[in-house]
């Protein structure tokens, strides 16, 4: 492809997603996207002009993220002070961190799932027993301890971006949140995270995904501490949350939507959300192709397969490597491709067969 080729492609995409934009906002849903400081760049916060004012998501708990959301409410004709429902979509803090600011200038209600209020509510312990499990799925999976030790301190400094916030809607999967001029289904969507809800307007056949489903990334299903549970309830001998299979599951049942139009977390809006998510299927069944011919060729843990398919990656992301590979041998585990043995507290993997 030539220079401008690709000039034209970038700009028939940014005329289609404008395009796309302006016909969200025709039905009263306007994108503010707020800047984060993570690789995703930034996220997608969504106004719903109805009654009642309702933001969906927030952005990080930063000034720079507040200044640039009272920016863009301001271009709106509205400010921070008018807002009288804030829903949260997830408990991911790019996506929740100024909903304990925004609640208090304007008094809004705060929506969210119902098993993810506690959560919210007591965020700092929360995240300790989030640390905790992932040092003992890290360790279990062969990560060396330093690294551990290394990813604990980067966790505990990025949790100044979000903050604790009291729930004051809970909301049930399969409910309603009505407003004035629509009716949004809730609908919990769990992979990404074990809160990921959705949100569809069901009149306009516009789905508010989140983290769900994105155009432009794979949603990495984050192996996670299940919600409400406790020291020790998802310790071994107890099953290791399949992150992977939940969220194919989940884009399952999203996939059999009728939907003109998602509008994501991040990123561009998506028109064909089948075509999508049939792909990111296909990629997931390829990366577990990949990893059983690794382990036929001799056992391996999962950091061992990850250092074969990415080498030495940064610290930051050794976690997000590791739950993409176990997702993937879950695949192959369901399928009784692959087994796994322990031996010194390490878990390793062999094809069967």
């Amino acid at each position: 492809m030539s220079g401008a080729d690709g000039a034209a492609d970038d700009d028939a995409a940014r005329a289609s997603e404008q395009e796309d934009l302006r016909s969200a906002a025709e039905a009263g849903i306007h994108r503010l996207a707020v800047p984060t400081p993570f690789m995703v760049g930034r996220v997608n916060a969504y106004l719903i002009e109805d009654s009642p004012l309702t933001l969906v998501d927030s952005g990080p708990n930063s000034a720079k993220a507040l200044d640039e959301l009272e920016q863009a409410l301001s271009a709106l004709g509205h400010r921070i002070e008018d807002i009288e429902l804030l829903v949260v979509s997830h408990q991911h803090m790019d996506h929740f961190g100024l909903a304990s600011i925004l609640a208090r200038r304007s008094g809004a209600e705060v929506a969210a799932l119902a098993p993810l209020g506690a959560y919210l509510a007591s965020y700092g312990s929360e995240t300790d027993l989030d640390d905790a499990f992932a040092e003992r799925i890290m360790l279990r999976h062969g990560i060396p301890g330093e690294v551990v030790t290394a990813l604990r301190s980067v966790s505990a400094g990025f949790r100044a971006w979000g903050s604790a916030v009291e729930v004051t809607r809970p909301l049930q999967d399969g409910a309603e949140l009505a407003l004035r001029d629509r009716t949004l289904r809730v609908l919990h969507r769990p992979g990404h995270s074990p809160s990921d809800t959705v949100f569809l307007d069901e009149q306009r056949s516009i789905l508010l995904s989140a983290d769900h489903l994105i155009a432009h990334i794979s949603s990495n299903p984050l192996l996670a501490r299940p919600l409400g549970s406790k020291p020790g309830e998802s310790e071994p001998p107890a099953p290791r949350p399949q992150a992977l299979i939940t969220y194919m599951r989940s884009l399952e049942a999203t996939k059999a939507m009728d939907l003109e139009l998602v509008l994501p977390g991040h990123g561009r809006p998506i028109t064909d959300h089948v075509s999508l998510i049939e792909q990111r299927f296909r990629m997931h069944h390829r990366r577990a192709e990949k990893i059983l011919g690794l382990i036929a060729e001799q056992p391996r843990s999962a950091h061992e397969i990850a250092q074969e398919l990415w080498g030495n990656v940064a610290v930051t992301q050794a976690y997000l490597t590791l739950s993409e590979v176990l997702g993937h041998v879950d695949l192959l585990l369901e399928d009784g491709r692959a087994s796994e043995q322990e031996h010194d507290g390490v878990v390793r993997f062999s094809a069967t067969g």
